[in-house]
């Protein structure tokens, strides 16, 4: 190679094999858009020496803490910590969580001193309490520093990265946790054939989403690896979500048809993406990742901190260290057999509605809190038994045994804030299903449809609106909601009308039709197209109504 500086710590054989050193040697652009698309492309990947001097600016340029630790500090206290050691034996530090150290084609050298750098970033960074990514980046910013105190310098400015629109790496269990949680709301979102899959096949389908990360960072071969850290290290955290979405995509597209044991389902994606070289190109697997239209950067923060949120609720905080100490409810067993009963629905058809709402409530398990069978045929007492609840699952069951229903995102209370009036409320992550005669979700028409929007809207900062600033002192609260139509520039307000209440209608679905609308006595109703959902007719377009149920999400700790 070229470069023998970049290579003390590297097995050139391997190296050779694993990574050819044919492109361009220099970098003249400095525009953001344009560094995008040379990520996107491969521009440097394809020179070894070229791909050194990049993530050099790349992370110099990172916005990092007053106090970093450099070369300079590796140097004083790498004797220290390491003392008379041999490199190969030396721990790992506990935040970690047993994660190995990938080979990447480093030699011996290479892998004890990953080993040696880790150590003196626990002593350094001591709030660090769960990172199982950083051994891998240690690991690939080793074949680009010429010596361990550089490699361990730039570890250092992605660790101290202190840009809070620009997250980088999961440092405790509870961002890890929440990161995982996202993943699976993006995954039931976008990924609705493979999330089918996974609910099917296991037991706790968090446990399978709970794997995303290794498969990046660990699994995936040292040549793809570097192409999704050149992206990610111009565009940020997000990548990783739509490099994982678009290794599912491709996993159950391979797997569709085949036997998969339920036991056997993480082990498998592991092993998918161990030899992804035997499916995609590293070319391809990008060029999927970037054709899925995601959530702007805004939202998907504003869905972390929601689901962070939901576990420190649960009692999950910065500090804590070990996955073992949290396990999320089982999608199987968060609808217990033989504590649930509804007129409506039976076990299997809820468990497959759980399999939907947003991670942060599949945590919960079901409450009833309206059945007309018990609650008499009045929408007056259907709001009173709702009201305080968010979010809550609206079930119906027709004279004719069609069974329909919506997930609603918001506390039926805001119908008051239009003083008698009908007006619609309520989120994005709002949806409608029918589960007889045949199963059928219809989620918001932007998720599938963000052209919709309009140039720019996307990718903008959401300003939270001055109610949410008076309502309560936890800034989290202050946020404007997931998915809030505000953060959206939407053409016209028939793509944002999600649920609305009446003394005399309940109304789910708007523009050009309504998903559902129900009478104040709970006897008839009728369904249609609407723009909000871009539905079809949830059951029979003019029904006679025989239950109808309201379910709310209890946390399990509160029985």
């Amino acid at each position: 190679m070229d470069s023998p500086g970049y290579n003390c710590f590297v097995d050139r054989d391997k190296m050779d094999a694993a990574i050819q050193d044919l492109g361009p040697k220099e970098l003249s652009c400095t525009e953001l858009q344009e560094l995008k698309q040379l990520a996107r492309q491969g521009y440097w990947a394809r020179s070894y020496a070229l791909r050194g001097k990049v993530y050099q600016r790349l992370i110099r340029d990172i916005p990092c803490r007053t106090v970093t630790p450099d070369a300079s500090v590796y140097s004083d206290i790498v004797g220290k910590i390491v003392g008379k050691h041999s490199s190969s034996s030396l721990p790992l530090p506990e935040f970690v969580d047993n994660t190995q150290v990938p080979s990447y084609c480093l030699n011996t050298r290479g892998e004890g001193a990953v080993r040696k750098i880790l150590l003196c970033i626990a002593n350094q960074f001591p709030d660090i309490s769960f990172c199982p990514a950083l051994p891998s980046i240690v690991a690939l910013l080793l074949h680009y520093s010429i010596d361990e105190a550089e490699c361990f310098e730039k570890a250092c400015r992605i660790l101290a990265c202190n840009d809070p629109s620009k997250k980088l790496i999961d440092q405790s269990f509870l961002a890890f946790e929440s990161s995982c949680m996202t993943f699976g709301d993006l995954v039931n979102k976008y990924c609705q054939a493979a999330h089918k899959l996974m609910v099917a096949v296991s037991e706790d389908v968090l446990q399978v989403y709970a794997d995303w990360q290794r498969w990046l960072f660990g699994e995936l071969p040292l040549s793809y690896f570097a192409r999704v850290f050149d992206v990610f290290l111009v565009e940020g955290y997000k990548v990783l979500y739509r490099v994982a979405l678009a290794i599912l995509k491709f996993f159950h597209k391979v797997k569709a048809g085949q036997p998969l044991e339920s036991d056997n389902v993480k082990q498998d994606i592991r092993t998918f993406v161990k030899d992804i070289a035997k499916t995609v190109s590293p070319e391809k697997l990008l060029e999927k990742a970037f054709a899925i239209r995601l959530f702007s950067r805004k939202e998907i923060q504003l869905l972390q901190m929601a689901n962070e949120k939901a576990l420190k609720q649960k009692g999950i905080t910065v500090k804590q260290k070990s996955v073992s100490l949290y396990k999320r409810q089982f999608v199987h067993l968060a609808v217990h057999a033989e504590n649930f009963h509804s007129e409506i629905v039976s076990v299997k058809e809820m468990r497959d509605i759980w399999s939907w709402v947003p991670e942060r409530f599949a945590l919960c398990q079901p409450l009833l809190l309206f059945s007309s069978l018990q609650h008499g045929y009045s929408l007056t007492r259907f709001y009173f038994q709702c009201e305080g609840h968010e979010p809550t699952l609206l079930l119906i069951k027709t004279t004719q045994k069609e069974v329909c229903g919506a997930y609603l995102s918001t506390d039926w209370r805001e119908r008051n804030k239009f003083g008698g009036k009908l007006g619609f409320f309520g989120t994005g992550e709002c949806f409608v299903f029918r589960l007889q005669p045949e199963v059928q979700r219809y989620e918001w028409v932007v998720i599938k449809h963000p052209e919709l929007t309009k140039p720019g809207s996307l990718e903008t900062t959401a300003t939270p609106s001055p109610l949410c600033h008076s309502m309560s002192s936890d800034p989290t609260d202050r946020l404007s909601p997931f998915l809030a139509a505000r953060h959206f520039n939407l053409p016209s307000k028939t793509e944002s009308m999600f649920m609305a209440g009446g003394n005399d209608c309940l109304i789910i679905g708007g523009g050009g039709g309504q998903a559902l609308y129900i009478d104040g006595e709970l006897n008839r109703g009728r369904t249609g197209h609407c723009d909000t959902f871009n539905n079809q007719p949830l059951c029979s377009e003019n029904f006679l109504i025989a239950a109808v149920e309201a379910w709310a999400f209890q946390d399990p700790d509160t029985h």
